[in-house]
């Protein structure tokens, strides 16, 4: 299309096209025709002219991102938009220990103030853990019990603002970033020669409120700091003049100290210097502030939710925000499956009233009994009146790779080792960006082609693929197991390779190591039967035909009750636990529920191997029987050494 040269052309932004246009526009002037501008100073100053021009492009560009949630970059941006939708933004969240401290005397009732500081150490580093609020207990004879309290890490804080209603820019700010808002509390002193006290709540439902409602509204302000602000007289009870707003929390160190197991008490409490203390759980929970990508994905959904918490995505809102150590969160409701607590394994059957919660941790530990306890305690005020919330822990299903790589030595200047090395990070990423998640589904032909695309040489690659879980037996007792990969097992017959394998373990009176497996090469059996073998000079020797059942066409499998009293190294190291493999039917896997899938980095191998045919034309023949891949070609290739990654 014919473009006037009198009229200047503004759709493009880039800065060459911003100038070339100014160019052309100028050259259609009468005055301008003959113009050399390339040579002249007239050059520099379209330079400045396309550079502001482009500028200010830019910057309405970025400030119309800022508009919306969904394109905001700046944090700022997100957190006004996530207010806006009626959501409040998590703060960080400090790691928190459950102890009893017990004060050894015959005295009467004690207190324990808000602030008692128990100290730790943590790779060297010390750490202090703080209680937020006055305990009283009375003497049981010779001692004073405080049982199970909890104590948060960092440093408690006070601060106090005297309000001034005539001060338009008066603000009441925590302050430091690093406060953890699950600890604060609010209290109004009348006047500095009054010091009456009210303790303000936090405001969860603004149609409960009246003008007489001891509330406060709690929002992160700039810098990642956060705001308590108050009602107006209408909605809630405003504040006077002379009012002293006393602020009471904790500021943390974050995850810093997750994972610490012992405590040392203050040289005395409320007079007792005779101090004991046990750690009833160790510390965690330590956690980082609600990240943006994080606002931008709950906001709306919180919104949705509108306060109740009625379809899954409701209860993942929720438990995000009730439970700020959640890293993932799979959510079903009693019609599409149900939990055996004494198994405490899930399954298809449905077990109406009730929705199941499974809850990844940061720590990747599971929720303790009072974590649970405590979060379906916070769920109840949301919660439709008839469905019980439940928590699952989550099962992880690991899957042992063995990866063999054919490369064209031609086409590359890397070492064997190298490419091998470029594969596992390929593995890792892949393990890192699409599996340690529920319903994260592993496809294998996705991560054959992501290892074919490491690097231009290599030209192919057999990956196998075998599932692993593991158990922790009682050493005390008879017991059964149950172990469900929910996802079917090889049933094709292959006398020399078992399906279902299992590390070592002792049973109560007897001497051998014994190991669980299906034995094929003693013969097929097809309601298939879980046996139990020892060796005698290296040969397999039966102890039992019939320990359990192997369910192939589930992935079930299913030990009759054995009294297991010990269990032996796993992997070279000390173990409490038993792993068991078995060898899937498909090589994609399919996590269900409360399952999550990851790839074992210790037990996999990475094996490079020349392409033959790519470098001298002979062929060669690669062969997969029961998990374990051979190559076979008419001239020796490369050394056969595999890497773990």
């Amino acid at each position: 299309m014919a473009t006037n040269p009198s009229r200047l052309r503004v759709t493009e932004l880039d800065f060459d096209e911003i100038k070339d246009n100014l160019k052309t526009f100028l050259k259609g002037q009468t005055q301008f025709r003959d113009y050399d501008f390339e040579g002249s100073g007239m050059n520099i100053l379209l330079d400045v002219l396309a550079y502001n021009t482009h500028y200010l492009g830019f910057n309405a560009n970025m400030l119309a991102n800022e508009m919306f949630l969904d394109s905001s970059s700046l944090r700022s941006s997100a957190v006004s938009h996530a207010k806006m939708l009626g959501y409040e933004v998590s703060s960080p969240r400090a790691a928190t220990a459950v102890i009893t401290v017990t004060l050894n005397t015959t005295d009467g009732n004690k207190t324990m103030p808000a602030g008692t500081a128990f100290t730790t150490k943590i790779d060297d580093v010390d750490y202090q853990f703080v209680t937020v609020k006055d305990i009283s207990a009375s003497n049981i004879g010779n001692s004073i019990p405080f049982t199970e309290i909890d104590i948060y890490e960092g440093t408690y804080v006070t601060t106090k603002y005297v309000v001034d209603t005539s001060d338009v820019d008066q603000r009441f700010l925590l302050i430091d970033p690093r406060s953890d808002t699950t600890t604060l509390t609010v209290k109004i002193q009348n006047s500095a020669s009054d010091t009456t006290t009210t303790t303000f709540t936090k405001a969860t439902d603004i149609t409960q409120l009246s003008t007489t409602s001891d509330v406060y509204f709690l929002q992160e302000a700039e810098s990642g700091k956060f705001e308590v602000y108050f009602g107006d007289g209408n909605v809630s009870k405003a504040l006077s003049d002379n009012n002293i707003v006393v602020l009471q929390y904790v500021v943390t160190n974050k995850s810093a100290a997750n994972g610490a197991i012992s405590f040392t008490s203050p040289s005395a409490i409320d007079g007792v210097t005779n101090v004991g203390v046990v750690v009833n759980v160790t510390a965690r929970g330590g956690a980082e502030g609600e990240s943006i990508a994080s606002i931008k994905l709950n906001a709306p959904l919180d919104y949705a939710s509108q306060g109740r918490a009625v379809t899954a995505n409701d209860y993942k809102v929720y438990v995000q925000k009730l439970f700020a150590n959640t890293q993932a969160v799979s959510v079903w409701g009693g019609e599409d499956g149900s939990f055996d607590s004494a198994t405490g394994l899930t399954s298809s059957t449905p077990e109406y009233g009730k929705v199941f919660i499974s809850v990844k941790t940061t720590t990747g530990e599971n929720m303790t009994t009072a974590q649970k306890f405590q979060l379906e305690k916070d769920l109840k005020p949301y919660k439709v009146a008839s469905i019980t919330p439940v928590i699952v822990d989550p099962i992880t299903t690991y899957l042992i790779l063995n990866t063999v790589f054919q490369y064209d030595s031609n086409a590359t200047t890397s070492s064997k080792e190298t490419l091998e090395t470029l594969v596992s990070t390929t593995l890792t990423n892949f393990n890192n960006s699409d599996l340690k998640n529920f319903n994260a589904v592993f496809r294998h032909s996705k991560l054959a082609g992501l290892i074919d695309d490491t690097d231009t040489s290599i030209l192919s690659n057999v990956t196998t693929v075998t599932m692993a879980q593991y158990i922790t037996p009682t050493t005390t007792a008879l017991t059964g197991y149950t172990i469900d990969f929910n996802n079917a097992f090889d049933n094709q017959y292959d006398a020399q390779n078992n399906v279902v394998e299992s590390t070592g373990f002792s049973i109560s009176g007897e001497v051998e190591e014994y190991f669980f497996s299906d034995m094929k090469e003693f013969g097929w059996n097809a309601p298939g039967y879980l046996r139990i073998y020892y060796f005698v000079s290296g040969v397999k020797t039966i102890y039992s035909n019939e320990a359990g059942i192997i369910d192939y066409e589930r992935g079930l499998i299913t030990i009759n009750p054995i009294h297991i009293s010990a269990v032996s190294d796993v992997d070279g190291a000390t173990s409490t636990q038993i792993r068991f493999t078995a060898d899937p039917d498909s090589n994609d896997i399919v996590p269900v529920r409360n399952q999550v899938l990851e790839i074992d980095e210790v037990n996999g191998t990475v094996l490079g191997r020349v392409d033959i045919a790519a470098t001298s034309g002979v062929g060669y023949t690669t062969t997969t029987v029961g998990g374990v891949t051979t190559t076979s070609v008419d001239t020796t290739s490369s050394d056969p050494t595999s890497s773990a990654y």
